[in-house]
C-alpha cells in the first residue's frame, strides 16, 4: 500500500523558516521523481520543486533561492526547506511522487499539510 505522510507544516511569521518531510512508503523511492505541490484557498494546486532520481531539481520561480528540495534515498524521505517565507506562501503543501516501472505510469499524493505565513 502506497502510502505518503507529510509532517513539519504549521504557523510562522514573515521571513521565517519550515522544514517540511514526506515519508514514503509502498513505492520503489529510488526510482522516483519526488515532488512538492502546493494549494492556496481559491486558487488551484501549483508545482513548487521536485527532484528526480538523479538528484536533479526544479523550482518555481516564485520560491527560486529561497526553498531548497532534498532526498534522502536510505530512508525514503523527501525534505522541502523554506526560508524567508511570505504570507503568499501560505498554503497546503502535497507531496507528490511519479515514477514507471515497464510500461505503467504512477502518480500519488499525500494528504497534505498547512503551512501558514503570518505576524
Amino acid at each position: 500500500q502506497v502510502q505518503l505522510v507529510e509532517s513539519g507544516g504549521g504557523l510562522v511569521q514573515p521571513g521565517g523558516s519550515l522544514r517540511l518531510s514526506c515519508a514514503a512508503s509502498g513505492i520503489p523511492f529510488s526510482i522516483t521523481t519526488m515532488g512538492w505541490y502546493r494549494q492556496a484557498p481559491g486558487k488551484q494546486r501549483e508545482l513548487v520543486a521536485t527532484i528526480a532520481s538523479g538528484g536533479s531539481t526544479y523550482y518555481a520561480d516564485s520560491v527560486k533561492g529561497r526553498f531548497t528540495i532534498s532526498r534522502d534515498n536510505g530512508n525514503n524521505r523527501v525534505y522541502l526547506q523554506m526560508t524567508s517565507l511570505k504570507p503568499e506562501d501560505t498554503a497546503v503543501y502535497y507531496c507528490n511522487t511519479k515514477y514507471k516501472l515497464f510500461i505503467q505510469n504512477y502518480d500519488y499524493w499525500g494528504q497534505g499539510t498547512q503551512v501558514t505565513v503570518s505576524s
